[in-house]
């Protein structure tokens, strides 16, 4: 349930905007009894159209399991609290609180962006991720269609890709995604956090519900798209007990594949999340945070790779365990990356002889 608390804005996930740590000077709110000249953000979403100048980028980070990745939209209107792309929002000069999910760039040019990167002939084609870091089916897409936009370049160069999402608007797509899946060309991971309709409502305040994500898998899976379950954020005290009831619906809805990662809260979310937390379920929130710090060592953030997705100590360990018990009980153990690269030519080649 959400809090009673008429300033509590629902359909957002955070309530506040956090100090950006790049800009030096900016217009806070610091006493709420203050009665200075104040006017409170523009409730309503904003879209900011971009003429980016790329939209691939290469992944250095060895733990996320992605060779480059590009993202049409920056911002998400999902507000899904635990965001680790809040961060990133600070960089285009603005807050990662409410501001990532009221602003958001579309890079109105992504598909031409695309093209133009794959016809570089120093392109060795590997996948590349679509939604490596905002969801690109979010509710922007509705209107700008960029996902699909790009999906119509990777189907005419044969470039795999794989897409995260948690929105049932990748149905929309469905004709597409069959012809990239008839080429071994795409695998899609459906992200579901919980079945309990009160967590999600709150936490991922602009989401389709897990019923919806399993539908995803579902009718994607019965026409040949290769479809996984991601359970990313596990949150101790919130949603890890649900591991065994997610990737279980998800096996039989269709799911192969699988993942997960463990909560972390680094720079701003942080403060975010620890708002949120405190807002909507004060009687468990301090047992919440302290297991969430149990299972970083002590602290509720961690940047180091190989560790900062799993987190260590034994509450990490105990999801660990679990989610390796329901890969094997329902089978989730496929290759995620099990993509054709051989296919891939450019407009006006000639096919490879072997």
């Amino acid at each position: 349930m959400q809090p009673e608390d008429t300033n509590y804005l629902k359909g957002r996930g955070a309530q506040f905007n956090p100090k950006n740590r790049f800009l030096k000077n900016q217009q806070i709110r610091s006493e709420i009894e203050s009665i200075d000249d104040w006017s409170e953000p523009n409730p309503a979403t904003v879209y900011l159209e971009d003429n980016a100048k790329s939209i691939v980028n290469k992944v250095d980070s060895p733990d996320v399991g992605m060779f480059y990745s590009m993202n049409p939209y920056q911002g998400c209107e999902h507000g899904c609290i635990y965001c680790y792309a809040r961060n990133a929002h600070e960089y285009w000069g603005y807050s990662a609180g409410l501001d990532f999910e009221r602003k958001i760039i579309v890079k109105k040019n992504a598909p031409e962006l695309l093209r133009k990167f794959l016809m570089n002939k120093n392109w060795e084609c590997v996948p590349i991720s679509l939604s490596g870091n905002t969801d690109c089916y979010q509710p922007a897409e509705k209107k700008f269609r960029l996902s699909r936009g790009i999906l119509e370049v990777c189907n005419e160069f044969n470039q795999p890709l794989g897409i995260i999402t948690k929105n049932a608007g990748i149905l929309r797509d469905t004709d597409l995604l069959q012809q990239l899946a008839k080429k071994k060309l795409v695998s899609v991971l459906v992200s579901i956090t919980s079945f309990d309709e009160d967590l999600r409502r709150a936490m991922e305040p602009r989401t389709t519900t897990a019923k919806q994500r399993l539908r995803v898998i579902k009718e994607l899976s019965e026409v040949g798209v290769r479809a996984g379950v991601m359970l990313g954020p596990m949150i101790p005290g919130l949603n890890e007990h649900e591991m065994q009831r997610i990737m279980e619906a998800a096996s039989e809805n269709g799911a192969s594949f699988s993942a997960y990662t463990f909560i972390r809260l680094n720079g701003a979310i942080k403060l975010i999340f620890h708002d949120w937390l405190y807002k909507n379920f004060p009687d468990r929130a301090d047992k919440v945070w302290h297991l969430i710090e149990n299972g970083h060592g002590g602290k509720v953030n961690d940047s180091r790779w190989g560790v900062r997705m799993r987190g260590e100590g034994p509450i990490s360990d105990l999801v660990r365990q679990q989610f390796r018990k329901y890969t094997k009980l329902y089978n989730l153990i496929d290759e995620r990356w099990e993509l054709d690269c051989t296919q891939f030519r450019r407009p006006g080649e000639q096919g490879k002889l072997f």
